[in-house]
């Protein structure tokens, strides 16, 4: 059994920003566990700009954005153990690796930062029927094949999901050559950022098909068209409504999913909102000790708010080893109210109430327009801040003052009031 302070579960933004922000904080003996052959995850693969821009105050590719990490993990002089799996890890904070040098190696940790990411839905997650032939893949995968192998994979491409990788390959796989036939989102709305949306799509007149879905996929060894059908409110298929579309590849571009097998493996609780970990205010899930950030506690919009997370945990992570950490007490139940989807934190503590404040963030359960983003405890107002255009393709944040939460009773609700909704 190995014995480490601080060890972090992934080496993407989130579990370098995590090392490095345990580092400043005071905590020496860290380990990053990665399972690729090297750090950044998949902003590896991301030749576009955009990123940094909070962070940094620049306008980066994702693979600038990495190097940027991880030249501080360098610099640092913090181990990174590359090409490991973690296959088991238990709430005593316990956990077996295995990778090709060392075979199977025990790791006992004094604190746990879970930072593992997440997953595309592919078409099984969508039950999708039809044929299995080659030409079908998520959007990830494209953008692997096209940035990091240099092949395209198809010459007439339609998009399932608007969201923001998917938008970003319909632009790059145009200025590739290749024809993109439609992006088609179930929602009404896109799920991407407006920016993608505008720069990505509309700027290229790419017809969009909202309200819609596949249901059909046609070819033998490769696709050679699918089906599209309008939803209903219940987003089934309208009978009647069936259309075809010519196309040899299908790229599913329809969410993420928190790698969160490892977590539930702990017995850590997770929130059905958002399928990662319920965490407090300091990003501690309900195993003491084990902490949870980025994707992997919720799918973020921009990874400069990954890292931004990953930061704060990692310096909680450090004051829990350091005990620094504010004591247990009264708990403040967050809940998520009508227009809220998925706000975290979930708990906060009332021992922590002494400092700034405490950020919450959630997404939007669909698009609107001057409204007001209000946290209230039973019919008292906590705070609220006005809400121009909101979409679910960008996370909300509302910083509540300290002193405003401590005039809260037990549960706190966050909520969007509308003056007008746009659907």
């Amino acid at each position: 059994m190995r014995n480490i302070d601080l060890v972090i579960i992934g080496g993407g933004a989130a579990g370098m920003a995590a090392a490095v922000s345990a580092r400043k904080n005071g905590i020496e003996d860290i380990l990053i566990i990665e399972r690729n052959s090297y750090v950044g995850g998949v902003l590896s693969q991301c030749i576009h700009n955009g990123f940094g821009l909070h962070r940094f105050s620049e306008d980066m590719t994702g693979v600038e954005f990495a190097r940027r990490y991880r030249l501080m993990v360098e610099e640092m002089n913090i181990p990174v153990m590359l090409n490991s799996f973690v296959i088991e890890m238990n709430d005593k904070r316990e956990i077996t690796v295995i990778n090709p040098e060392e075979g199977l190696v025990r790791i006992c940790a004094k604190a746990i930062v879970l930072a593992m990411g997440c997953r595309e839905r592919t078409r099984n997650n969508l039950l999708i029927p039809g044929v299995r032939g080659a030409g079908i893949l998520t959007a990830g995968t494209a953008q692997k094949y096209v940035n990091i192998n240099g092949y395209l994979p198809g010459k007439r491409v339609v998009i399932l999901g608007s969201g923001d990788i998917g938008l970003i390959m319909a632009r790059q796989f145009v200025m590739e050559g290749v024809e993109v036939k439609a992006v088609v989102e179930i929602m009404p709305y896109s799920s991407g950022l407006p920016r993608n949306m505008k720069q990505c799509i509309e700027d290229f007149d790419i017809p969009v098909y909202f309200s819609s879905t596949v249901t059909d996929i046609k070819g033998k060894e490769r696709v050679s068209s699918v089906t599209v059908a309008k939803v209903d409110e219940n987003r089934r298929a309208i009978p009647g409504t069936e259309f075809e579309i010519e196309c040899d590849t299908l790229m599913i571009s329809a969410g993420l999913i928190p790698e969160n097998e490892l977590t539930e493996q702990a017995g850590i609780l997770i929130a059905p909102e958002t399928r990662g970990a319920i965490v407090t205010e300091d990003y501690q899930t309900s195993a003491d000790g084990v902490f949870a950030c980025g994707n992997v506690l919720h799918v973020h919009d921009l990874v400069d708010f990954v890292s931004e997370e990953a930061e704060e945990a990692g310096r909680c992570a450090a004051q829990y080893l350091l005990g620094e950490s504010a004591a247990d007490s009264d708990i403040i139940i967050v809940k998520n109210g009508n227009g809220a989807g998925g706000v975290v934190p979930q708990k906060i503590r009332r021992s922590s109430l002494e400092g700034q404040g405490v950020t919450l963030m959630f997404r939007p359960k669909n698009k609107y327009k001057d409204v007001k983003i209000v946290c209230e405890s039973g019919e008292k107002l906590i705070h609220s801040q006005n809400g121009f255009a909101l979409t679910p393709g960008e996370m909300i944040r509302m910083d509540i003052p300290c002193d405003k939460l401590k005039e809260a009773a037990d549960e706190i609700t966050v909520m969007i009031k509308e003056a007008e909704n746009e659907r």
